[in-house]
């Protein structure tokens, strides 16, 4: 049976994480020094993002720990949780993302206007994003396959984490009340919506690969035929399809609203092109969220391949 307050809290990890490090790594490609601080409200997004993180990587180790020894989360099982911290690579890694957290978090204070502290920001929220690959199911392959699971685990999430943020980014500019849009603003926001188009493509690559990679350690060739009997399987496949629905959209967003967009803005008529984008980018981001969950689900779960 799922531990629904665990999948709550791994959720609440995989989006508050993705969208530090995805956020603090488009203002970096997406955006000019100048125009950090006026065309987002970056530093509240960030240390908002950080804190959160903190919050929930507290609340997960009292969890996992918990699990582990099969008792309440309340009482707090002060010696499983020290167990967990000191006995294990999930401890250790939770130690490294809380670091990694707190100097992210305090980098995100001075983070709006000065390109090296943002820097700071996506370097240590990459980091912390990249702990998590120790509490799924990449960490519990021993051997040369256990690390390679693992380095797949880790580009998947930094390559979502990327996305996640940008989409962040976009919805934030595009949402903008119409009394503060300016053609500045039109602008600088065609210029980030074309510019993830180059990103993108490299993170839909590198989120595909290491798809393939998870994919055949966690379910195999010869359970695919199974697949769709599993819960595992009905839920991966619940993930795949929505992640295809992503791919449409992105495609939509590209070679076609943004161009419509941009010819808009030529004409001072670009209330329409902008809606079309906002409702592309909203579902979009809804998209992203229902994946986040799933994968907090999966990683709870048995996978095919654990039981050959």
């Amino acid at each position: 049976m799922s531990d629904w307050s665990l999948i709550g809290v791994r959720f609440a990890l995989y989006l508050t994480l993705a969208a530090l490090f995805g956020l603090s790594a488009f203002s970096l490609y997406g955006l000019r020094l100048r125009e950090r601080g006026s065309a987002l409200a970056l530093r509240p997004w960030l240390v908002a993002s950080g804190a959160l993180g903190l919050l929930f990587s507290a609340a997960s180790v009292v969890m996992m720990a918990s699990s582990m020894a099969g008792t309440p989360v309340w009482p707090v099982d002060h010696e499983a949780v020290t167990a967990l911290l000191t006995g294990s690579a999930i401890g250790a890694a939770w130690k490294l993302r809380m670091v990694m957290l707190v100097l992210a978090t305090v980098a995100a204070m001075f983070a709006a206007g000065r390109t090296v502290w943002l820097s700071a920001v996506a370097l240590c929220s990459a980091v912390a994003l990249a702990t998590l690959a120790w509490t799924g199911h990449g960490a519990m392959v021993e051997a040369a396959m256990g690390w390679a699971h693992l380095i797949a685990d880790i580009l998947h999430l930094l390559a979502s984490g990327v996305w996640v943020g940008a989409l962040l980014g976009l919805v934030l500019l595009v949402s903008r009340p119409a009394a503060r849009v300016d053609a500045a603003h039109l602008g600088l926001t065609h210029r980030a919506l074309h510019g993830f188009g180059v990103v993108g493509t490299i993170v839909v690559g590198t989120i595909v690969l290491t798809g393939l990679v998870n994919g055949w350690m966690l379910v195999g060739v010869g359970n695919l035929t199974i697949l769709a009997t599993t819960l595992y399987g009905q839920l991966l496949l619940a993930k795949l399809l929505l992640f295809a629905a992503m791919l449409g959209l992105a495609s939509l967003n590209r070679f076609r609203l943004t161009p419509a967009f941009e010819r808009a803005i030529a004409v001072a008529d670009q209330r329409r092109a902008l809606g079309g984008l906002r409702a592309s980018l909203g579902i979009e981001t809804a998209c992203v969220v229902a994946i986040l969950a799933l994968v907090a689900w999966l990683g709870t779960l048995a996978p095919p391949a654990s039981a050959m």
